[in-house]
């Protein structure tokens, strides 16, 4: 700090940044990168651990002995969607009547903007059929969720009679303290969100919603289950939800803790964890895992029903038992005592899951990578902008600094140089993202097209129309070859981009760092140099 205060050791310092400059960027730039592949070693990954004290015990005794039960529920259900042609809804609600259920449906229409791949359709209706099991012990305040998506054809035909398997078992414990819902949803995330939002008396999709809902207390955790065979080899949890949210990491660490104790398999983005942690293939399996999480994260899709959960603060996993021809292989009745430890453990939570982390990366089930880890390889990145900028500054800037031989000594810009193309630029921005859609109906009402051709169309115009932007804006700069009218934008623009990246950084580190390596060579390599 004294050097710092010493204004001679300030421009000495500047005048360094300034000579070394393209070095500094290039090193910041590698060290970015070399931090996040050396993420997947142990010593940045430590072992997963139980925060909630609630759930640091798997000693319970599970006592679910109605696998055969629960592949006749399956069998049963196959044949009357079968009949049905769809999703069985009265036989759904006769079965979970018979159960001892609080039963509900609730109708629901969606109109889609595009019409769909499948049958070209504009409007989606289906119906999610629920019942829900009133805690005996306490008042109708906290609620978990298990969840089965209906799919079409024979998919996740064994999640729905593991369900109702379960939702038997569950009706004849008496220490519930929790009301469980157990949801069947058709139509995948239509109708989970459609679901969601009634429960939550919400519209956030314009999602139309008929009949008497029935409500149970605070969703505190959710499971959605996908099971499409009658023995499982093992199983693959989900997290990565609607714009890259992540559930609380005890979840995964309370399903990684039963799958131990039950000797089921469980797999991460499909691959299974190692033991061999100090050797280099153990160490390219690791990497592999962590780059599938990051690119699955950085899509912004949920990766499964429970995505949908985490928009609403409810932490929400998805299961898929996955078949293959391993040789070990596990029952409804395995399957089921997993569940229900993790079901039972849930029910002991007196507060929402909070004191575990919320944003990590997972190389494997059994180790993590906290924010506090992997932010320093998205800062180095964001370093290369910093030393950019404080480059053209050298440039832009006068007063006592000396000038860096490279810059021209010209007049200084004035500030309204700069409002042309800035407000050129947000215009374009803006056009990209009303005019597709504010245009689709005009295009298909006055052109042979359809409405994804429309907006295709549209964005490809736009596109075109602004591959002129650099030739115009040079225009409006001082003089029209002011090079220092150049730099400022280009100050300005570095600016932007490090704020944005840092933003989004936070709310998606994936997608903030995939940008970040691809923008920031682009952005800090290209020299303003006239209208060129």
């Amino acid at each position: 700090m004294g050097l710092l205060s010493d204004p001679q050791c300030r421009r000495a310092l500047s005048r360094l940044v300034l000579r070394l400059n393209t070095p500094l960027c290039a090193l910041s730039y590698l060290a970015g990168l070399g931090w996040f592949l050396a993420l997947a070693f142990p010593p940045l990954a430590p072992r997963t651990y139980m925060s909630e004290n609630a759930m640091g015990s798997t000693m319970v005794e599970e006592q679910f002995l109605l696998g055969e039960r629960a592949l006749s529920y399956a069998r049963e259900f196959a044949g009357h969607k079968k009949k049905a042609g769809g999703m069985p809804v009265a036989w759904l609600e006769k079965t979970m009547w018979s159960l001892g259920l609080e039963v509900h449906k609730q109708p629901f229409a969606r109109t889609l903007p595009f019409p769909d791949e499948a049958r070209e359709r504009y409007m989606v209706k289906g119906t999610n059929v629920y019942g829900i099991l009133r805690a005996p012990r306490a008042a109708s305040t906290e609620a978990l969720v298990l969840s089965v998506p209906c799919s079409e054809g024979p998919h996740n035909n064994q999640a729905v009679g593991l369900m109702l398997a379960l939702a038997a078992y569950f009706r004849g414990q008496i220490y519930w303290a929790k009301d469980i819902i157990f949801l069947v949803n058709e139509h995948d995330l239509l109708g989970m969100e459609a679901w969601l939002e009634a429960y939550h008396d919400v519209n956030l999709t314009e999602v139309r919603s008929s009949g008497t809902l029935g409500r149970a207390g605070a969703i505190q955790a959710a499971v959605s289950l996908e099971l499409s065979s009658d023995v499982v080899t093992s199983f693959d949890v989900a997290v990565e939800g609607l714009n890259g949210q992540l559930p609380n990491l005890d979840l995964l660490n309370l399903f990684h803790a039963f799958c131990q104790k039950n000797g089921l398999l469980c797999t991460i983005q499909g691959k299974l964890p190692r033991s061999d942690w100090d050797s280099l293939p153990a160490y390219a399996h690791s990497l592999q895992t962590l780059l599938l999480m990051v690119l699955a994260q950085a899509s912004g899709q949920p990766r499964g029903d429970h995505g949908l959960f985490l928009r609403y603060r409810i932490e929400a996993v998805t299961l898929r038992g996955i078949n293959s021809f391993r040789q070990y292989k596990y029952d409804m009745t395995t399957v089921g005592k997993t569940l229900e430890g993790m079901f039972r453990k849930l029910n002991n939570l007196l507060e929402r899951l909070h004191q575990s982390y919320f944003f990590y990366l997972l190389p494997s089930l059994s180790r993590f990578i906290s924010i506090g880890v992997y932010m320093p390889a998205f800062g180095f990145l964001i370093l290369v902008l910093v030393l950019k900028i404080s480059f053209w500054m050298g440039g832009v800037g006068g007063g006592e600094r000396e000038p860096h031989p490279s810059f021209p000594q010209e007049a200084r810009p004035g500030l309204l140089v700069l409002v042309p193309p800035l407000l050129i630029c947000h215009a374009a921005g803006l056009a990209l993202y009303f005019l597709p859609v504010l245009g689709q109906r005009v295009a298909t009402q006055h052109f042979p097209v359809s409405e994804s051709e429309a907006v295709v169309l549209t964005v490809i115009a736009i596109y075109v129309a602004g591959m002129a932007l650099p030739h115009n804006t040079h225009r409006v700069l001082a003089g029209g070859s002011s090079d220092r009218g150049w730099m400022t934008l280009k100050l300005l623009a570095l600016l932007y981009l490090a704020l944005q990246l840092g933003c989004l950084a936070l709310l998606n580190f994936s997608l903030g760092f995939l940008l970040a390596a691809t923008m920031v060579p682009a952005a800090a390599a290209a020299r303003p140099t006239g209208p060129k």
